[in-house]
């Protein structure tokens, strides 16, 4: 082998070792997966894609994604109103920060940083598979999906809108380092509220994202028990119990939603 011929032959082993280190990081290995994976064709992805995701997404830690776990107890600024654990409102509050990581017409991948206290309002995904993974801290999540058929009830609300009664699927408190939670477009919540319980952050997968000209807007919601109102429409399915059930009134975006964009630090992704 000549001089030259060896040193082509080292050069394409260093270009092929370059390419591996950039491609070696755990976002972007995610997001390789999820360009074969996730495509926007309507069609839900398959039950191996979500499975193949959700185990690479379980090895994803804070420090893969920039970020460092806060201090749990550093909660100035904070207070609470109301009675019950899940249902206050926070005070002063300070606003929950948006990071983008990655977006295409296909999927969007992000961080939502929640400080104690703030809510992430319950919330719709239309036609959509969310992944989510809380990368520290603990959260409240309450999560629904909708009665089939359909079951509609008039006059519901403070200004007499219709409601639509939906099934509670999920109400638990997810604290880190637990395993990815999957909502499909009709099944597994894919109506939910987040409440920090402590600071966290969570990492998000929308299957494709938010599209308004597609018609997969986001749209805001307010729980009311099944017993609030009068069910002129027919009664819960039979077997059920009232207390895993609700009426949902639309709603418009909420005055105290405080998100502001932030800027991700954590390895950039390889397109």
């Amino acid at each position: 082998m000549t001089i030259i011929s060896r040193n082509k032959s080292l050069f394409t082993v260093f270009r092929k070792l370059v390419s591996m280190t950039r491609k070696s990081s755990s976002i972007q290995c995610l997001y390789e997966l999820c360009k074969m994976n996730f495509t926007n064709t309507g069609t839900p992805p398959s039950s191996e894609a979500v499975e193949k995701t959700c185990s690479l997404m379980d090895t994803i830690c804070p420090a893969d994604v920039g970020l460092k776990e806060e201090n749990t107890e550093d909660d100035r600024g904070h207070g609470f109103l109301g009675l019950d654990h899940f249902h206050r409102a926070a005070r002063w509050a300070q606003p929950i920060t948006y990071l983008d990581i990655y977006e295409c017409d296909s999927f969007t991948m992000c961080i939502f940083c929640l400080p104690t206290s703030s809510v992430i309002p319950l919330h719709d995904h239309p036609g959509m598979t969310v992944l989510s993974k809380v990368l520290y801290g603990s959260l409240h999540v309450k999560a629904y999906d909708w009665v089939e058929p359909a079951c509609i009830q008039q006059n519901c609300g403070s200004d007499h809108s219709l409601g639509r009664l939906a099934k509670l699927v999920v109400d638990e408190v997810l604290t880190a380092p637990c395993g990815t939670s999957v909502l499909y477009p009709k099944s597994g919540g894919n109506l939910h509220c987040f409440t920090a319980i402590t600071p966290c952050a969570v990492l998000d997968i929308l299957a494709p994202p938010y599209q308004e000209y597609a018609g997969r807007g986001c749209t805001y919601y307010h729980d009311y028990t099944y017993s609030t109102f009068s069910t002129r429409n027919g009664t819960i399915p039979s077997g059920g119990k009232e207390a895993d059930y609700a009426w949902l009134v639309k709603t418009n975006t909420p005055d105290d939603l405080c998100m502001r964009q932030g800027r991700y630090t954590g390895p950039a992704i390889q397109v």
